[in-house]
């Protein structure tokens, strides 16, 4: 993969709210303008803009597109250290009763959703 770039609606916001967690999983600043940041990790980077030319300011995960992109986390306990932090930072736990098995039982992994109600996994190596 050589980038993932996200529309946001509201750049400050998912810079707070995606930063935390990019940079917690090893992802570093590497660009910023005037409507966008990066992160960058290895040769893969995740871009998030607030485009001039957004054609709406809701995100639907749920719409034909990228539903979320799911992160390899080293261990099980980190992946609860992360989803227990994660509402510091913005983001809730989609199907909490169903945790950390969502995806089904021999799956450890956490669900979460930021306030633009974009969804990201976090997958326990």
């Amino acid at each position: 993969m050589h980038h993932i770039e996200l529309w946001v609606p509201d750049l400050k916001r998912a810079t707070t709210e995606w930063g935390w967690i990019l940079s917690t999983l090893g992802y570093a600043t590497y660009q910023s303008w005037p409507h966008g940041i990066s992160w960058l990790k290895s040769s893969t980077y995740i871009v998030l803009e607030e485009s001039p030319d957004l054609s709406g300011r809701q995100h639907q995960r749920t719409a034909p597109g990228l539903n979320h992109p799911a992160f390899v986390v080293r261990s099980r306990l980190r992946v609860d250290a992360l989803a227990g932090q994660s509402a510091e930072y913005g983001w809730t736990q989609l199907s909490p009763e169903k945790y950390p098995h969502a995806g089904g039982p021999e799956h450890y992994a956490a669900y979460l959703e930021n306030s633009d109600g974009f969804e990201l996994e976090l997958v326990a190596a």
